[in-house]
This record gives C-alpha cells, sequence and structure tokens, in this order.
C-alpha cells in the first residue's frame, strides 16, 4: 500500500540533537551560497528548524495531513518542506498529481531507504519499499499474477469461510452475553495469531517513526531506536519463518508445480523462485518479505477503512438506513450475501468511496523519490528530492467536491458516479497512482464490501447510549481512529440463519 505519515522524533532523540545544534547552525550560516539558477523552484516553507527543519510541525494537533494541508493553502498546490536534512515536495491538487503520475511518474517510482525500512521491511526487500528497478518490476509481476482476478476466484471460498465463521462466531457470543455491555469482542485464543498480531502493530509503529538517522544521516551511528526495530523484527520474522517451513514440507510431500485451489501466496512464491530465482536477496528472505507487505495492505488498510465507515453510518442513521434498505431489497433475508450480490449493492459501495474521500487509509502517500531532475507545475524539482502527496487534501478540494468535508455517498450516484479509486480519477487516490498504486486494489475493494455488506445484513448496529462517536485520528503509519470504536450489536434474522453458515 503506498502509505505514510510522518511522526516526530522521541525525547531521546531530540535531547541528542539539541547537543549538536548550536555547531550545525553556525556551520549553516557560515556555509557559502550556490550560484543562482534561472530555473524556479517550488516555494520552500517558512519556520523550518535548524537541523529538524518542518519536522516539529508534523507531529502533534493537528495531524500531519491537516498540518499540510494549512500551509498548501498558504503556499499552492507544490511547496517544499525539511524533513531534517532531506528536501520534500508536497503536492496538494489534483492536477499536479495527474503530471507527476503520468509524465514524471518513471522518475518519482523510487523508495528512500529509511532506518525502520531496513529493519523491520528486511532491508527493502519488500517491494512496497523496494526501490524503482529490476528487483522491484519482478516481485510486482508475482504480486500481480497472485492478485488477479483468476487467482483471487481460486481462493474465495477461503474468504467466504472466514466471513461465514466470523459472523457465526458473534451471534454465538451475543447469544450467550444477551448483548450485555460485557461483550466487547470475541477472545482469540491462538497464541500464534496473537504473536501475530503484536508484531504488526509494532511494525506499524516502527514504520511511522522518524529516527535521527533519517532527519540527519551523518547521526546515523548513534543507533537510537534500532534496537527496539531488531525486536520487532525478529518477533515477525520467527513466526514468517515457522510459516515457510511449513510450506516447504507440505509440498516437498506433494506434487510440484501443479495449481490447486488449497496455494496460497507463499506456495507460489515458493514454486516461483524455484524455477526463476531474483537477484538482490536469498529466495526465503524474498517470500517472508512479500507476504509480510500482503499481510500488511490486506489487513490494516482493510480494518481501518471500516472501522471508520461504521463511525459514518452510526453518526447518520439515515444513511444507514438506506444501506440496509438496499440489502433487504437486493439480496432478501434468507441466504448469506456472495461476492457475486456486491455489484448490485450500489448504494453501499457509494458510501465506502465516500469513506475513502474523506479518510483515504493514508492520508499521505508513503514518500517517493525523484531519481533525476525534472520539471513540475512548471518548478524545477531536484534529484533526490522527496515527494509526499496530500490524499486528503486533494480529496476535499472544495474546487472539485460541493460541501467537501460532508459525508454524502449519493455524490458517486450523481455528479460524480464517474470517479473511481484505482488511480485515473486523480480527485479520488486513496490507493495511490502511477508504477506505485497498490496492486490489491480490487481484492481489497471486495473483501471490505463482502465483510461490510454480511456484517449489516446479519446485525442491527447501535451506538453506546449518550456517547457521541469520536472521529479524531491517530498518528501511524496508516489513518487510524484515536480512539476505540465500541457499538453494540444484535442479530436482525432468525437463529437459523446463523446456524446455516
Amino acid at each position: 500500500m503506498d502509505l505514510f505519515l510522518v511522526s516526530t522524533l522521541n525525547n531521546t532523540a531530540l535531547a541528542l540533537l539539541s547537543l549538536t545544534l548550536l555547531l550545525a547552525f553556525s556551520v549553516f550560516l557560515c556555509r557559502p551560497s550556490k550560484a543562482g539558477s534561472d530555473l524556479r523552484e517550488p516555494p520552500m516553507a517558512s519556520r523550518a528548524w535548524p537541523i529538524l527543519g518542518h519536522l516539529m510541525l508534523l507531529g502533534g494537533s493537528p495531524t500531519p495531513h491537516k498540518t499540510l494541508g494549512a500551509m498548501a493553502d498558504k503556499y499552492g498546490p507544490l511547496f517544499t518542506i525539511k524533513l531534517g536534512s532531506k528536501r520534500a515536495l508536497v503536492l496538494s491538487n489534483w492536477k499536479m498529481a495527474k503530471e507527476c503520475y503520468t509524465t514524471n511518474d518513471a522518475v518519482v517510482s523510487s523508495r528512500s531507504k529509511l532506518v525502520a525500512i531496513e529493519h523491520v521491511a528486511y532491508n527493502q526487500a519488500s517491494f512496497g519499499f523496494a526501490p524503482y528497478g529490476p528487483y522491484w518490476r519482478e516481485i510486482r509481476k508475482i504480486v500481480t499474477v497472485f492478485l488477479s482476478n483468476r487467482k483471487t476466484e481460486l481462493l474465495s471460498r477461503v474468504r467466504v469461510s472466514e466471513i461465514r465463521s466470523s459472523v457465526k462466531e458473534l451471534f454465538h457470543v451475543w447469544s450467550e452475553k444477551k448483548g450485555s455491555e460485557e461483550c466487547k469482542s470475541a477472545v482469540v485464543s491462538e497464541k500464534e495469531a496473537e504473536k501475530c498480531v503484536k508484531g504488526l502493530r509494532k511494525f506499524m509503529q516502527m514504520l511511522g517513526v522518524c529516527t535521527v538517522a533519517d532527519a540527519v544521516p551523518v547521526l546515523r551511528w548513534m543507533n537510537l531506536g534500532v534496537k527496539a526495530m531488531k525486536e520487532t523484527a525478529k518477533e515477525l520474522d520467527l513466526i514468517l519463518d515457522e510459516w515457510l517451513v511449513e510450506h516447504s514440507k507440505k509440498r516437498g510431500l506433494g506434487e510440484k508445480g501443479v495449481e490447486s485451489e488449497d496455494q496460497d501466496f507463499m506456495d507460489m512464491m515458493l514454486s516461483q523462485l524455484e524455477s526463476a530465482p531474483i537477484d538482490g536477496f536469498d529466495a526465503a528472505t524474498i517470500n517472508k518479505a512479500t507476504t509480510l507487505a500482503l499481510i500488511l495492505g490486506a489487513t490494516d488498510t482493510s480494518t481501518v477503512t471500516l472501522t471508520w465507515v461504521m463511525c459514518f453510518l452510526l453518526k447518520n442513521p439515515l444513511i444507514l438506513e438506506k444501506v440496509k434498505e438496499e440489502i433487504n431489497t437486493q439480496i432478501g433475508e434468507e441466504r448469506f450475501i456472495s461476492e457475486s450480490d456486491v455489484n448490485k449493492l450500489v448504494y453501499l459501495q457509494a458510501v465506502v468511496k465516500e469513506t475513502l474521500r474523506l479518510y483515504p487509509p493514508g492520508p499521505l502517500s508513503a514518500p517517493r523519490e525523484f531519481t533525476q531532475d525534472c520539471m513540475l507545475g512548471g518548478y524545477h524539482v531536484k534529484k533526490g528530492t522527496r515527494l509526499i502527496t496530500n490524499l486528503w487534501k486533494i480529496q476535499t478540494d472544495p474546487n472539485i467536491w460541493l460541501d467537501p468535508l460532508m459525508f454524502k455517498p449519493e455524490r458517486f450516484l450523481t455528479t460524480h458516479r464517474d470517479v473511481d479509486v484505482k488511480g485515473q480519477s486523480f480527485e479520488l487516490l486513496p490507493f495511490g497512482s502511477g508504477r506505485r498504486i497498490c496492486p490489491g486494489i480490487s481484492f481489497g475493494l471486495n473483501m471490505i464490501h463482502l465483510t461490510l455488506a454480511n456484517f449489516l445484513h446479519s446485525f442491527e448496529i447501535l451506538n453506546k447510549p449518550n456517547e457521541p462517536i469520536d472521529m479524531s485520528e491517530a498518528l501511524g503509519m496508516t489513518n487510524e481512529k484515536a480512539t476505540p470504536l465500541e457499538i453494540l450489536v444484535k442479530p436482525r434474522l432468525s437463529s437459523k440463519y446463523y446456524e446455516s453458515l
């Protein structure tokens, strides 16, 4: 997923940086200026600190995407900030996004090597963080094949089975507790699942941290925060390694190269890397890194999106009733909603699309890096500049969206019916665009639609009495809700329906 959010340096890092601040600032003031250039560069935002640049503006309240959005109102759709010693171009306009992701996409499709990526993302072996080049292209091809319609259809029964089981389990929990407030969630007892979720949460937190070395590369020797990163990386690697060993053993017992409905991504990678090795990393590292990227892209963004959808529906009961009415009309109350049914639920899809517009999984795109000088929006952009696209700002532009901050799903059935989220409508880019666009858009949307439809089909949802829905966002890699969402649910269908699942 093409996601990013800047976090502040921790207190220890700031304390150590302050020791070098005076000396470094003196050197900065005495540094001779370079000869002038006739090429016009994007405006540089004011209020940059020596050494830290604008990092101090991007770590508190309001959230970074809103801070950068306010700066765009002042400086325009293209302006630059300093992330430590690194220059970053902030893009906040759909026209600039179109020019960037079409005309200049090839020169701005690489990634910077950040400390967290080195230690917890297999040193850029994960395709989401790999630099643009032959290795990234090969992994991207494999992932695209795995997420193709043909392959996902083979695994359809797995997705459907998981949703059926979840609905049935929630019904049983409700039956035991009779909807009491004690029933907040089903308890997952599997130790492996708990370890995996805990590790993934730590992983996402690590990716949202800007270390001293990222801000000031010459201070990389300090290794601040690296110990925690290595511990998290080790925890996840142990889990992934167990999976890989298990898959290798099963594969050794069966026929190689035979496609099966039971063959998952690790199986596919084992076959692919055996027949056509990829230069850059060993096969085990590539398999684990790519599997981790797929898990993160599928779970975290889907969970975040579904959470915000629930928030909007609870805040807008009339819209919730329209969604349920559509489900009743198109599906009825007697059967499970299948993937083929989702196409009939156009209003539900509009609700999801409007949620992605207002609360994209990553309000700021993961920073790309320009690999050569280029012109963008009439400005000269230097090689090595990082690119941050403010997706939230683009998707709430009042020049494009009427009442941009209001939740109006109907707009996608009327004025914006031809706007999609697959990277070609540059006013709506929740999954990015260009070469770095999320390869699992169709798969992810199908899963969100199917899960949401069956949940609302099976249960009534209610807000807790006298508790308004908190719509504030937390700092992190993805756009999580700042406070947990707690809702009351009760079955809306006959008990026979749940038992038949």
